[in-house]
Order: structure tokens, then C-alpha cells, then sequence
């Protein structure tokens, strides 16, 4: 068996928890990547609505078995906020979910850094998320991180101190009084102790060695679905640096997230809006600071699911797909939010950008100063109501799908017209 990926392909909010918990019924096991709480994937059925931070968007199959892996980073105060959440609606993960023991853990003192970093950036800010993602990777590559393994062992209090000491020597160094930060709306000391609270309860769950659990399901021709946060134009290495993530969010990030080779990687579902929305600074071709942005804003429901910030929108940015998809090597596209677009009656797509008086169909190192190079087409212009197949869709949403499928390369095999369960659309392929 191979492991199959799901991906964002833009700045992530692309809808991935959605798909993610409507593919889960057709797979043994549901693996986390990468990323941590900055994350946010929302998923909604049976009318309500849950917000995953770091808990893989499977978790709402009982019989399946879900992991979070080793390429991601958990802050145990808020999984264990995820926990009582499910709890609270009946669901209880320690019957399915395993932790990698190679998984970093996020400390108060890293949160606490991340706040100081991004005050002290001032007008420069990159739009931290401000959950201590950053300086816990920092210290992940510095060989200085505390893993979940380590919650066990005798001398995990004192790891704790001296990493905490070392951060207070930075955070020190500061001219802010930290003592005015909240984390999550309480004092430092106040969430340190709800920290050590969550370290117990995390005791609970099954700590694994992921890689070694990952490969024999593999050998036990057991089914694997892989699930990315952020996205694509967000990598530490692709994305529009330095308004970027921390980690590898694009399908080489599932290799060294989950310990497989790319031998083992399969199918690849990489997931956009039918629109592009971006949360945070970093450039934004298609951004649209007008009427329509705000449109789209309201009707979309554009907010942060983790900040609660409000989301920049624009239309569509072929370019940056066709990048996006390049880089992972996408065999499905996955279209989300089509509804949100029901209202207007012409739409513009860029399929190219202007830099330095040229036309370019790729994104250069210098992604801060592309404009837009627009093609505009028909919208569909009504309200999909019962529409549930693909053979009753407005005409000018197939031309929309055709000009993508064109554009990239990649069928569409899913089209989202709606948030709930019951609105997603598998497409008859040949």
C-alpha cells in the first residue's frame, strides 16, 4: 500500500479538515504531519461545528486509527482544550489516537518568546499566530527541543527548566516587561500550571514510534491517509519568505513528517478555494481591497479559525496553483467554497503575472512585486440549492473547472459547495 496526501495549495484555510474527515471513511489509518496549533481545520456535520488544532480530522470515525506524527509540534494545553471538546460531544480519543514519541513539545516559554519577537518586529510583523510555532521548531533544528518521549522520563522537569532558563535569558534581553503578555488571556505563571495539568493527561494516550507504526500498517497493506496544515504557499522554504510557517508543508513534508520514503507516497489531493484568501502579512497578487474582497469576505465567512482574524481575499490565482501543484506533484485537485461565489456574475482569474514589464506564468524570487494578469469569464451567477451531481451544474461552473483542469494539468475529482458533509461533490471521472 502507499500513503495517500492531502495538501493545501494556497495560504492555507483551503477547507483540508473538511476533505479530510470525508476521505477518512476509505482509510485504516489518519496521520498528521506537520505544523501545530496555528492550524485550524474546521469541520461541520449533524449540524455542528468543530475546530481541530492538532488532532487529525479523522478523529470523528471511530474505527479508524488516528496518528500525530513526528513532524508535528503539540502544545499540551491546547490539545487537552481539543479533548474535552470531543469529550464533551461524546467522542474519546484515547480509543484511536497515537502521539509519536518523536513529536516536539510546545512550552510556555516558546509562546512567550513568539509574542516577544513579533512586539519587537513592530510594523514588520509577519503575522505571527503567536502559538510558538517559530521558536519551538528554532529549537527543534538546534537539537535544544523536548519531545514527547521525554514526558516520561525521570529528568523531564529539569529539561524543562533549563530550556525554560535559556528562553527567559533571550526574552529578558527584550525591552518589554513580559509580565504584561497573556498567554490565551491568563499570566504566564497561570498557564504554566495548566500546562503541567495537560502534560498528565497527555500520559494517557498511546505514545508510539510513528515511523515503525506508519511502515508496518504499510506492510499490513493498510491504508493511509496524510494530513497536511497550512499550505503550500506557506513552506519554510517555497512560501513567500519570511511571511511564511515554519515547517515543510508540501508533499516532501510527509516523507520526513511520518518517516516514509517517496516510493511509498500515492495518491496526492491537493486542496484550493475557489477564491484565494490569505491570513497575515506576505505578499498577495490578486488581492482585492474593494467591494468585492469584502463580499467574499462576508459570505465566505473569512475568519481565522485560530486567530479569528479577518482573511485578505482576492480571485484566483492560477500561477501560484500551478506552482503549488508542481511542487507536490498533485494527482487530484479538490475545489472548496464554490458557493461563495454565487453572487457575482463575472469572475476574474489570473493566469500570469507583470514583473519588470513582462509577462511570466511563474512565481520569481522576488514575489513582492508581481501584478496580476487577469482573464475574466462568466459566473454562474445562482444559488446551487439541490444541486448534489455533477451533471446538474451551471454551465459556467464546468467552464470554471475546465479552465483550471487546463490551466494546471490535474483533473478536479472534488468540488465543495458547502461547509457541511453532505455538500461535497465527487466527480465522475473516466
Amino acid at each position: 500500500m502507499k500513503v495517500d496526501v492531502i495538501l493545501g495549495l494556497q495560504w492555507g484555510d483551503e477547507g483540508k479538515g473538511k476533505i479530510v474527515d470525508v476521505l477518512s471513511p476509505h482509510y485504516d489509518i489518519i496521520a498528521r504531519f506537520q505544523g501545530g496549533p496555528n492550524a485550524g481545520h474546521t469541520i461541520e456535520f449533524d449540524g455542528k461545528k468543530f475546530v481541530l488544532h492538532t488532532i487529525p480530522s479523522g478523529i470523528f470515525n471511530p474505527q479508524k486509527i488516528n496518528v500525530i506524527g513526528n513532524g508535528v509540534i503539540i502544545d499540551p494545553f491546547t490539545f487537552s482544550q481539543e479533548i474535552a471538546m470531543l469529550k464533551a460531544e461524546n467522542i474519546y480519543p484515547e480509543r484511536n489516537l497515537h502521539i509519536s514519541k518523536k513529536a516536539h513539545l510546545i512550552l510556555p516559554s516558546h509562546r512567550l518568546l513568539d509574542a516577544v519577537y513579533e512586539t519587537d518586529k513592530g510594523k514588520a510583523k509577519i503575522g505571527s499566530t503567536l502559538k510558538g510555532i517559530g521558536p519551538t521548531y528554532t529549537d527543534k533544528v538546534a537539537r535544544l527541543g523536548i519531545r514527547v518521549g521525554d514526558i516520561g522520563k525521570f529528568d523531564f522537569r529539569q529539561k524543562y527548566e533549563e530550556l525554560k532558563q535559556m528562553h527567559f535569558k533571550i526574552i529578558n534581553s527584550f525591552p518589554f516587561d513580559y509580565h504584561q503578555i497573556k498567554i490565551e488571556g491568563i499570566s504566564f505563571g497561570e498557564y504554566e500550571e495548566a500546562w503541567f495539568e495537560a502534560i498528565e493527561m497527555i500520559k494517557s494516550f498511546q505514545h508510539i514510534d510513528s515511523e515503525n507504526f506508519i511502515n508496518k500498517c504499510l506492510e499490513e497493506n493498510k491504508s493511509v491517509l496524510a494530513e497536511g496544515a497550512q499550505g503550500s504557499l506557506l513552506d519554510i522554504d517555497f512560501g513567500s519568505y519570511p511571511f511564511v510557517t515554519s515547517s515543510s508543508t508540501v508533499c516532501a513534508g510527509v516523507c520526513s513528517g511520518l518517516g516514509i520514503a517517496p516510493s511509498k507516497i500515492g495518491k496526492v489531493f491537493g486542496v484550493f478555494k475557489a477564491y484565494c484568501t490569505r491570513v497575515g502579512s506576505g505578499p498577495f497578487p490578486t488581492e482585492l481591497d474593494d467591494e468585492d474582497g469584502k463580499k467574499m469576505r462576508e459570505i465566505g465567512n473569512e475568519f481565522g479559525s485560530t486567530t479569528g482574524r479577518p482573511r485578505r481575499c482576492g480571485w484566483l490565482d492560477l500561477t501560484a496553483l500551478k506552482y503549488a501543484v508542481m511542487l507536490s506533484g498533485v494527482t487530484d485537485l479538490v475545489m472548496m467554497k464554490a458557493d461563495v461565489l454565487n453572487c457575482f456574475e463575472e469572475l476574474k482569474v489570473s493566469t500570469h503575472y507583470l514583473f519588470n514589464d513582462n509577462i511570466i506564468d511563474y512565481i520569481p524570487f522576488e514575489d513582492d512585486r508581481l501584478a496580476p494578469v487577469y482573464q475574466t469569464v462568466k459566473g454562474w451567477h445562482c444559488d446551487f440549492g439541490e444541486v448534489m451531481e455533477p451533471v446538474n451544474f451551471p454551465e459556467e461552473l464546468n467552464d470554471y473547472l475546465r479552465l483550471i483542469e487546463s490551466e494546471t494539468g490535474v483533473k478536479i475529482s472534488v468540488v465543495s459547495l458547502g461547509p457541511d458533509r453532505e455538500c461535497t461533490i465527487f466527480m465522475n471521472q473516466n
